[in-house]
């Protein structure tokens, strides 16, 4: 399949390995190299966004004395820095073009609160609309492991949703995803389609040398497939990677989404958002959720898990533990705790429970099934 030349919103993520020099600094050649492809794909009269890492490492050339350190807080403070001075260099090479840039910082939390969620898209939509580049970093310098999406290829996808873009385009020191790991085979071959992520993809995808390597890409595809977004993942080392990718070469992997795909809303619950508990549900409860499309009433739940408020998205989950979809909780655990197992009239005894049910339907997204017109 060849990529049409019809994309008008292309998010484009580089990673931190490819904007280094061998000697671990950041290049500014290899940086001159990804602006002035963003500027002409700019002049193409499309909108982008840069998904840039490179701030821990450009900060470490300023701060020696923390460089070797792998603490919390010592990264947080080389962040600090390096996001200077990571956002200095894009900066000045922009304005040799002309080119308007904004800085915009994320967390997990940013993503997971659907009213934070809805504003981001509209601080991007503003941005574009002005014919302005965001570049988006993970907000180093205050995420914990709590608040962290973890990685920037994760990151590109949730703002490619957020902003419903019409591309990925994911740049890394790989060429894109292999049918076996080519830095332990020489007869992997290279996968220049994939229409589908299973299990065996994933389990085959080899490592990259950035930090999120190459499960990650595979994961951060599957995010966009689900959403109806294409994705390439290719080597930031090919000459016009990205204007040729852009114009229909095929370069590196392209995965090819299907035209079904879920709803933005059921989309974010399902894969934006992180779980602040569980609930584990009955056999019963499965059934009337999977086959009947009904909402989760606390009858059919057995246990909950976790300490969350009514509003917060929790994974349901089977008696089993395995994971069935996920839901906004009507209740928080210390009230769902108190009606679990119990029938409409027994709740409406306890007084002070206006929902009838746990997670209504219309807040119910199912990992699986159903997916064309959730």
């Amino acid at each position: 399949m060849k990529l049409t030349q019809n994309y008008k919103r292309i998010v484009i993520k580089i990673g931190t390995s490819s904007l280094l020099d061998p000697l671990g600094s950041l290049s500014q050649e290899k940086l001159l190299r990804i602006v002035e492809q963003c500027v002409k794909v700019r002049r193409l009269n499309k909108e982008v966004i840069l998904v840039s890492s490179g701030a821990i490492a450009s900060g470490k050339e300023i701060l020696k004395s923390l460089a070797n350190r792998k603490d919390l807080p010592a990264k947080q403070a080389l962040a600090a820095i390096g996001q200077i001075r990571l956002m200095q260099y894009y900066s000045n090479l922009f304005s040799l073009f002309k080119q308007p840039v904004a800085q915009i910082l994320l967390t997990a939390e940013d993503l997971n609160d659907r009213k934070r969620y809805l504003n981001i898209s509209y601080t991007f939509e503003t941005l574009l609309k002005e014919g302005v580049i965001p570049i988006v970093n993970e907000n180093d310098t205050v995420a914990v492991d709590e608040i962290k999406i973890g990685d920037n290829d994760t990151l590109s996808a949730k703002v490619a949703c957020a902003v419903n873009s019409d591309l990925l385009i994911i740049l890394s020191d790989v060429e894109g995803v292999y049918t076996k790991d080519p830095h332990l085979d020489p007869s992997a071959k290279l996968i220049s389609e994939i229409y589908e992520i299973d299990e065996n993809l994933e389990k085959s995808a080899g490592p990259g040398k950035g930090t999120g390597g190459m499960y990650t890409k595979i994961s951060s595809a599957r995010i966009v497939m689900e959403a109806g977004i294409p994705m390439v993942l290719a080597s930031s080392e090919v000459q016009e990677v990205i204007i040729r990718i852009i114009m229909g070469e095929k370069i590196g992997t392209y995965f090819i989404p299907k035209k079904e795909h879920r709803k933005r809303r059921k989309h974010w619950l399902l894969f934006i958002t992180k779980p602040e508990g569980k609930v584990y549900i009955d056999e019963g409860a499965v059934e009337a959720i999977i086959k009947k499309g009904k909402s989760l009433l606390p009858v059919g739940i057995k246990k909950v898990e976790g300490n969350f408020s009514n509003g917060d998205v929790v994974s349901i989950c089977d008696i089993n533990g395995e994971e069935i979809g996920r839901g906004i909780s009507n209740y928080s655990s210390f009230e769902l705790n108190r009606i679990i197992g119990k029938t409409r009239e027994e709740i409406v005894e306890l007084g002070n429970f206006i929902y009838e049910e746990a997670i209504h339907r219309d807040n119910l997204v199912l990992k699986e099934s159903e997916k064309i017109n959730q």
